[in-house]
């Protein structure tokens, strides 16, 4: 941890399938507060410490798959810059997939 810079405590949440990638709902985690966090770094992270399997159906080109809704703290993250939202202590990221089989 760098000096002066606390770890990031956020909340994750999944829904609409995209739990079933991670086996819970709701994860509460604390990220190392040796760098900036983003939501692109963020997104690898979670990838290389949560996904339990098949990450092409969570990411694709380094980004969520299309059909993956993501939100901060109820906002799109579209309107916040997508990957490049610095992400602050105590957000909630909720993924919703709205990817179904049939």
């Amino acid at each position: 941890m760098t000096p002066g810079r606390a770890d990031l405590s956020i909340t994750l949440e999944f829904s609409g399938g995209a739990e079933l990638l991670f086996d819970e709902k709701k994860i509460d985690v604390s990220l190392p507060g040796d760098k900036e966090w983003t939501l692109q770094l963020l997104l690898f992270w979670i990838r290389d410490n949560l996904l339990r399997d098949r990450p092409e159906l969570f990411l694709l080109d380094n980004t969520v798959r299309p059909g993956i809704l993501v939100l901060v703290n109820d906002e799109d993250w579209e309107l916040l810059g997508q990957g490049e939202y610095k992400l602050q202590s105590k957000d909630t990221v909720l993924f919703i997939s709205t990817l179904h089989g049939g």
